[in-house]
């Protein structure tokens, strides 16, 4: 018992460290991408400053996965409710879940993962600033075979740098996040031009009633 309570309190200095340390250095990578790179042989990614990322492509992404990321502290309860009452069949992580658990984590839906993800999104969310998460968050996500971050998403299906995203071109590759190996930014299925729309007016929604003052300059 002695060595296992040991070894918990070293994981928890361990991932505490780690928490400071990106708050200023950039992760070199995560898990799933290390994985990724090593199954394909190399991955695509080009790490930037959120400011040299279209502002609509911040907001498209905020509206598509969480769009009260500014209103809550890591945990968006409400969600967590509705996700029970529908009985966990839609999801309910927030964006800055989903960095804990790329960034600091496995993969997986284990309860064990979920209750660690639990436990450190509120720290790292009080380490951090909302603008970090999100930059780190746009920085990691996976947007094609092979292709992680928005840069080198921004490159690969429409051959610009992020920092020229229209807002079409960042609602559609907010709508490919959840199933980026299967949807396509470049050559969007009906599904896509659909819920891209949806994203659209959902990105300029929380830029009009103050949702996105968090992460806005």
């Amino acid at each position: 018992m002695r060595w296992l309570l040991w070894g918990m309190l070293a994981v928890i200095g361990a991932l505490l460290l780690a928490i400071g340390l990106f708050t200023f250095v950039n992760p070199p990578t995560t898990p799933y991408m290390f994985a990724e790179g090593r199954r394909l042989g190399g991955v695509e990614q080009e790490w930037v400053p959120l400011s040299d990322v279209a502002p609509v492509m911040a907001r498209s992404a905020v509206a598509a996965e969480d769009a009260n990321f500014c209103n809550h502290w890591g945990l968006d309860v409400n969600a967590i409710r509705a996700a029970m009452d529908a009985g966990a069949a839609r999801g309910a992580s927030t964006i800055s879940q989903q960095v804990v658990k790329n960034v600091f984590l496995w993969q997986g839906r284990s309860w064990v993962r979920k209750a660690v993800e639990a436990a450190i999104t509120p720290v790292m969310e009080a380490v951090w600033t909302k603008r970090r998460i999100l930059e780190v968050y746009l920085n990691i996500a996976e947007f094609g075979e092979g292709v992680f971050g928005i840069e080198a998403a921004s490159q690969y299906y429409f051959g610009i740098p992020a920092a020229d995203l229209s807002a079409t071109q960042s609602a559609r590759l907010a709508a490919i996040l959840p199933d980026p190996k299967n949807r396509s930014a470049s050559n969007p299925s009906d599904y896509v031009r659909r819920r891209a729309s949806q994203i659209a007016d959902g990105a300029a929604t929380i830029d009009a009633d103050g949702r996105a003052a968090c992460f806005q300059p």
